[in-house]
């Protein structure tokens, strides 16, 4: 299987509109980072996307990749799920709908905000969806089996996934005690840190990741939602030990 970062970045992005940070006028394509965001191609060649963020049609253009087969949301903010309209030419071009993973609350959010997209009579060129709710019991799209993790970002519970020995957690600030036996042994842990020392109240930071790489010992562990604030992209870089790298847009890893 491979998986392939489409976006890296925070809510906001990098460069921030606006902003005169040195990273976000930094001219390293690495410090370009779209929202958070991955493509997982099966061992079938079923693309499994994780997120559907205001820049997938751009991620879509810029890796060619040309179809989803399923996709699952972690949560429901609008930078994980507000470019699902632009699904739409996919949906068009292979006459179904689009599969959609995902817990039932965020579900509904999901209605909430495209309520064209369920409605009984529906606008022509209207998206369309298929919405299957999800918790914690592991479940299969076709030969690839799907383990949910259950992660807070900050008081909202959202999820991880785990795939073979990978698994992707974004937006998190903690893991519950009773889920981390799901990342024993793994091959590869992606998880955000959002920067180096200042806390957030809704993401890890870095004394925190470095803390749980310890405790949970993954053989390489990648880090995504990453803010400007973090720094240079080759700083961060050649900061942290070897087995811990944060990733970047168009990065591919197997597993």
């Amino acid at each position: 299987m491979k998986l392939k970062f489409l976006g890296t970045g925070t809510s906001q992005g990098i460069p921030v509109i606006g902003s005169t940070h040195p990273v976000c006028l930094s001219t390293d394509q690495k410090d370009k980072r779209l929202r958070s965001s991955v493509m997982i191609t099966d061992d079938d060649g079923k693309k499994i996307l994780i997120d559907c963020g205001p820049d997938f049609r751009q991620q879509m253009l810029t890796n060619k990749e040309n179809t989803v087969d399923a996709l699952l949301v972690t949560h429901e903010h609008n930078d994980h799920i507000i470019g699902l309209d632009d699904l739409r030419p996919i949906i068009f071009q292979k006459k179904q709908d689009v599969s959609i993973y995902c817990l039932p609350r965020v579900g509904n959010e999901i209605k909430n905000r495209f309520p064209y997209a369920f409605s009984e009579v529906k606008y022509p060129g209207a998206p369309s969806f298929q919405l299957n709710f999800i918790n914690e019991e592991i479940f299969k799209l076709g030969n690839t089996e799907i383990t949910p993790i259950k992660v807070l970002h900050h008081q909202l519970p959202i999820l991880g996934f785990k795939m073979k020995n990978l698994v992707y957690i974004t937006d998190a600030s903690n893991i519950p005690e009773e889920e981390k036996w799901k990342l024993e042994n793994l091959d590869f842990l992606i998880i955000n840190c959002l920067r180096k020392t200042e806390p957030h109240i809704a993401h890890y930071i870095l004394p925190e990741i470095l803390e749980l790489v310890e405790e949970l010992q993954p053989k390489k562990t990648y880090l995504t939602h990453i803010s400007n604030k973090f720094g240079f992209h080759q700083e961060i870089e050649n900061e942290l030990p070897e087995h811990i790298r944060p990733a970047y847009d168009g990065l591919e890893i197997e597993f």
